[in-house]
């Protein structure tokens, strides 16, 4: 999408949105630490698919979810965070798509939406994000629409494990929203182009399809781009 066909409205907030990730980098700086060293921090040895920090961070006012984690396979990367909302945030007229295999999907209070992947750099910057197919995650899963409405819900508004972090993830949210729209909408064109392509295979539960759409990113370049469609 692009950014001159957004709102003025929107545009603002997403320029603020930047600067809030500016100001998390500059914090972060002055102690020499970085959003995913904050998140590791203190859970001892760094192990492949483990979440970190255990337990997830949860907010229980906006039911806004994520984790960070590293697996073989993945991109030259050093580990990915893995963003959602929980029932509870959603808009109250979203629904799922149908359940069509034996696999059971989270549902009634337990329903989640993965939102976007951040793939991070080892320097603690983000690099890309992306999205990936149901199984990847075990959500619940919600057509593009309903999807992308759940993106302005996401929020963590408190100080655990890291209020920088915290501030950071929120604020990329919301800088990067059209881009991650636009990556939700590719999601679910890759599922439908994959039910044509493999007619025996649940496209939801097909191992063969883990990520579905990916965007090279730059916070710089993003901000640099919002301030031009402003003025």
């Amino acid at each position: 999408m692009g950014l001159k066909k957004l709102s003025r409205k929107r545009l603002t907030e997403m320029l603020r949105a930047g600067e809030e990730v500016l100001e998390c980098y500059r914090v972060l700086a002055k102690t020499g630490a970085n959003t995913t060293g904050e998140i590791l921090r203190g859970g001892g040895e760094f192990v492949e698919w483990d979440h970190y920090p255990a337990g997830d961070v949860f907010d229980r006012e906006t039911y806004s979810q994520y984790y960070y984690h590293a697996h073989r396979g993945a991109w030259n990367e050093h580990g990915h965070f893995h963003v959602f909302l929980r029932q509870d945030g959603m808009p109250p007229e979203v629904r799922p798509v149908f359940n069509e295999g034996p696999e059971e999907w989270p549902s009634g209070e337990d329903a989640i939406c993965h939102l976007v992947a951040i793939s991070m750099d080892e320097y603690g910057f983000p690099q890309r994000l992306f999205t990936t197919n149901r199984w990847v995650t075990g959500e619940t899963w919600y057509a593009a629409p309903d999807a992308t409405a759940m993106l302005d819900r996401f929020s963590i508004d408190h100080t655990w494990p890291s209020w920088a972090t915290n501030r950071w993830i929120s604020g990329l949210v919301r800088l990067f929203r059209p881009q991650i729209a636009d990556l939700i909408t590719a999601r679910d064109q890759a599922v439908a182009e994959w039910r044509e392509s493999h007619p025996n295979e649940n496209p939801f539960e097909d191992r063969g399809l883990e990520v579905t759409s990916k965007l090279e990113i730059s916070v710089d370049d993003q901000i640099t781009a919002v301030r031009r469609a402003l003025a």
